[in-house]
């Protein structure tokens, strides 16, 4: 396990811990999660420009279009 020490604005730091106070947490607790929710935003952005590179620009257009049609039904 390793520490991390971060300095940020005293009411940013009063709101973060309010937060972990409403949820039953600890602020190490808040801030795991809040780490575990940004690395998996990050993960899916990567994995999706990886996959969007190699896709067909032409067919994942004409895939918008047809959702576009469908919701445009309901």
């Amino acid at each position: 396990m390793s520490t991390l020490t971060i300095r940020m604005p005293e009411l940013k730091h009063e709101r973060l811990r309010r937060l972990a106070e409403s949820r039953g947490i600890s602020m190490n607790k808040l801030m795991d999660e809040l780490a575990t929710v940004a690395l998996a935003q990050y993960d899916a952005e990567t994995r999706f420009r990886a996959l969007s590179s190699t896709g067909s620009a032409k067919r994942g257009l004409a895939l918008l279009d047809k959702l576009d049609r469908a919701f445009r039904r309901r």
